[in-house]
């Protein structure tokens, strides 16, 4: 089996996370920069839109990164069709199956690698043909599964004959070295790189994420079978309280509408969804892409060695 670095030809095994409305340009181009693989997220552009962030990251760097396809997107044939000609060479999948598209992907050239909460789930993947499974704990921010990523990650890498991929809960490199011992060869992370100031986020939102503890986020949705992981926040706690009396769909969607953008965009702390993983309590500062990795991995070399001594 090849290793995550020379599968994809980056320096360090760490994917960034492609968090939708804040994975762009400013943030991937320089993941990649600093020897990782930044991955814009596609979900909500249009083919224009992906375009032109495509063409961003490319006068940035001239290292690889991915874009994340969000399947469930009416234009997912529109994106697919950006990132084969634009030679983009990585994509990562979520929110719903890539087994439709797989042979386009497939004769293109692409890599593969899609985000999975359940072995089921990644034993599917592995039968469609993909390259690496990123198996996704219930610690990580946004949407989420059932399963903590100490339990999931061993069972996947246990289950599947792929490069494994570990993510939710990791933000320093006592969670890298956990994770290679669980049987992953890399890790993707996404709250601590909110942090980066390249992230294009509003200050007041990394700051909140910087104040955050261990208890500071929450998982709505559970009951209507689409769980998220946010910082608590009072649109939060009014969401929670119409999940507790039972209200509509259109109720929570009528709350909900805009709220992510809310947060990103504007800095609506209150109203906005601020999607966070657990693992917020670890993270105290704001620091440059480039050091935040290498300050990792330097970590993770200590935490190992530390361990054989």
């Amino acid at each position: 089996m090849r290793t995550i670095n020379e599968l994809f030809g980056i320096q360090y095994p760490i994917f960034q996370g492609a968090m939708a409305e804040i994975a762009r340009y400013e943030l991937v181009s320089e993941v990649s920069n600093a020897g990782g693989m930044g991955i814009l997220a596609s979900g909500g552009l249009s083919a224009n839109q992906l375009r032109e962030q495509i063409t961003a990251c490319k006068e940035r760097t001239d290292k690889p990164f991915a874009v994340n396809l969000m399947l469930m997107m009416p234009n997912i044939q529109e994106l697919i069709a950006v990132v084969i000609e634009e030679g983009v060479k990585v994509v990562t999948t979520g929110a719903g199956t890539p087994k439709p598209y797989m042979t386009t992907l497939k004769q293109a050239g692409l890599l593969v690698v899609p985000v999975v909460p359940s072995v089921e789930i990644a034993k599917k993947m592995e039968g469609l043909g993909v390259d690496a499974i990123i198996a996704e704990g219930s610690e990580a921010g946004g949407h989420v599964g059932e399963t903590t990523t100490m339990a999931l990650v061993p069972q996947v890498a246990q289950a599947v004959s792929l490069p494994v991929i570990a993510a939710g809960g990791i933000a320093d490199g006592h969670g890298i070295a956990a994770a290679f011992a669980l049987g992953a060869q890399g890790v993707q992370l996404g709250t601590l790189f909110l942090t980066a100031n390249e992230c294009p986020i509003p200050l007041s939102v990394k700051q909140a994420i910087i104040a955050a503890d261990d208890t500071s986020t929450t998982v709505t949705g559970r009951s209507r079978g689409v769980p998220v992981r946010s910082l608590k926040n009072g649109m939060i706690q009014k969401y929670q309280a119409l999940e507790r009396a039972e209200a509509s769909r259109d109720e929570l969607e009528a709350l909900t509408l805009g709220s992510l953008r809310k947060a990103v965009v504007h800095g609506d702390l209150e109203n906005g969804s601020i999607m966070a993983g657990q693992i917020a309590g670890l993270i105290t500062e704001i620091r440059p892409v480039q050091v935040i990795i290498a300050e990792l991995f330097k970590e993770t070399d200590q935490v190992i060695k530390s361990l054989t001594n």
